[in-house]
């Protein structure tokens, strides 16, 4: 008996959400995409029982993709969805798990093994949070006349909850409502912190509202503008802190990737039984999208987590942490950069000092920057490849798409393996370009920041996503006008 035929039955017994039996209405795939979004922010409100005010958020950098809330239910976010699916990857991609995702029976075998992998690193991710960083809260324990690691169980099954319900509610999306539940999440989330970043009238440090514009009208009801103009410290405060330099990132940033996302190659087809009927098969410059960028940074979180354990054992070779931040050794140089305050001299020397650490010498920065555009870069390309195979987008696959649709490429033989030589020409080609592209956009989004600190790879995820949105609603209303069209597109049901 092979390992596989013990797992199989197994994962098949799965909970998991029901595929709908016909094809759902357009209205009624709006409205449970709407009914999930609202949970969301419902349950992103819903503050942890327990959690004492001195718990540390490890995954605060990476809060913008991980699509949670710090101190809320869903403290997890899509975290372990996002780990399962780059650990299946990577052993997928490097065949030490042999399956071809091509084959049905092999999808709905990846996909059992993804959603148990789902719940265990929802145990996983959880319990170290657990020791040293989400704490009890002491005086509830001594008002229950618990122990605190009552407070702390419970504590656990909370965060355990919520990770199995951000799980059935991308489940929910994906199979009732258009688009899936992990980009819907990170739409949430990263809106609600631009918006926050534009409007927010409460002080920060410097005694300024947070938010740009009422900031900046504080700045010239005041006449401090003309001031700060005057002295080279100034126009930096205005740059860096008062926000300048995040909005024009962030303008860039969504006219850059509204633009990409509309270059494409059109390959031509043809019908193969109705003379005249013809069609393009588009391959996009972001062929994977930017959801590979979810992946680079997700990893990168992962290695941090490990990095914060091992500190908080007194294992200190890989480098020290301040809270969730690293400071010095080969963890600093892994970790994400995600505003200029990370990367510019005198901005980084501050905030070194504020933790009590000595700031790192300039080549040290240097060399920071130039790890965390190396990991950008390269990652983008290589999640992306993995991305087309594992989500039926290579050449392999589509060309199957396009033979069963009944089309063809003119002047090409009607067999699948004419259609994927001809489609190798390009999407592989196409995928590595773009992965990179995005992989580049992100490190420019990292380095100058973002309105309401999203970070990079937020924005940049937000942007697209909520383009493909839009163009998923338009497919959706016209597949519902010329069912005819589900067959080409692969939509089952």
């Amino acid at each position: 008996m092979s390992f596989r035929s013990v797992l199989e039955p197994f994962f098949s017994r799965l909970p998991s959400v029901a595929r709908p039996e016909k094809q759902v209405l357009f209205k009624n795939k709006v409205m449970w995409t709407l009914a999930i979004l609202a949970l969301y922010f419902v349950l992103s409100n819903v503050p942890l029982f327990g959690m004492s005010a001195e718990s540390i958020d490890l995954f605060a950098q990476y809060r913008a993709f991980f699509a949670g809330a710090t101190g809320s239910l869903i403290v997890l976010g899509i975290g372990p969805i996002v780990t399962a699916s780059i650990i299946l990857q990577l052993l997928v991609g490097g065949d030490i798990i042999h399956l071809d995702l091509s084959d049905p029976k092999d999808q709905a075998y990846f996909q059992g093994a993804q959603k148990f992998l789902v719940f265990v690193m929802i145990v996983l991710e959880t319990l170290p949070q657990l020791f040293g960083y989400i704490k009890p809260d002491p005086a509830l324990a001594a008002t229950l006349g618990v122990d605190l690691w009552v407070v702390t169980l419970f504590l656990f099954i909370q965060i355990c909850i919520g990770g199995v319900l951000i799980m059935f509610m991308d489940e929910v999306v994906s199979k009732w409502g258009i688009g899936s539940g992990i980009s819907l999440f990170i739409v949430a989330g990263v809106s609600q912190q631009i918006v926050t970043g534009l409007i927010n009238w409460l002080p920060g440090s410097d005694g300024l509202s947070i938010g740009i514009i009422p900031k900046w009208f504080q700045l010239i009801t005041s006449g401090e503008l003309g001031t700060l103009f005057s002295s080279s410290s100034g126009i930096m405060y205005l740059l860096i802190n008062a926000g300048i330099l995040a909005l024009i990132s962030t303008i860039v940033i969504f006219i850059v990737v509204v633009y990409v996302e509309s270059v494409r190659i059109e390959i031509p087809l043809a019908h193969t039984s109705v003379r005249g009927a013809r069609g393009k098969f588009p391959v996009k410059l972001i062929y994977a999208s930017v959801l590979p960028m979810i992946l680079v940074r997700a990893l990168q979180a992962n290695i941090q987590l490990v990095g914060v354990l091992l500190a908080g054992r007194g294992i200190t070779i890989f480098g020290e942490y301040s809270g969730a931040t690293p400071v010095n050794g080969i963890m600093y140089y892994l970790s994400a950069i995600n505003s200029p305050s990370d990367w510019i001299p005198t901005y980084v020397a501050q905030n070194f000092a504020s933790m009590g650490y000595a700031a790192p010498a300039t080549w040290q920065i240097g060399l920071h920057v130039l790890i965390d555009a190396f990991l950008l870069i390269a990652g983008g390309i290589i999640f992306a490849l993995f991305w087309i195979e594992t989500t039926g987008m290579g050449a392999k696959q589509t060309a199957k798409k396009i033979y069963n649709s009944g089309m063809q490429v003119p002047g090409f033989r009607n067999n699948i393996a004419s259609i994927e030589k001809y489609m190798q020409r390009y999407i592989p080609k196409v995928t590595v370009i773009g992965g990179a592209f995005i992989g580049i956009l992100t490190l420019f989004a990292s380095l100058l920041g973002t309105v309401g600190g999203a970070g990079g790879t937020g924005l940049l995820l937000t942007v697209s996503i909520v383009y493909r949105l839009y163009e998923d609603l338009a497919s959706e209303q016209m597949m519902e006008m010329h069912p005819m069209l589900r067959s080409f597109l692969g939509k089952d049901n």
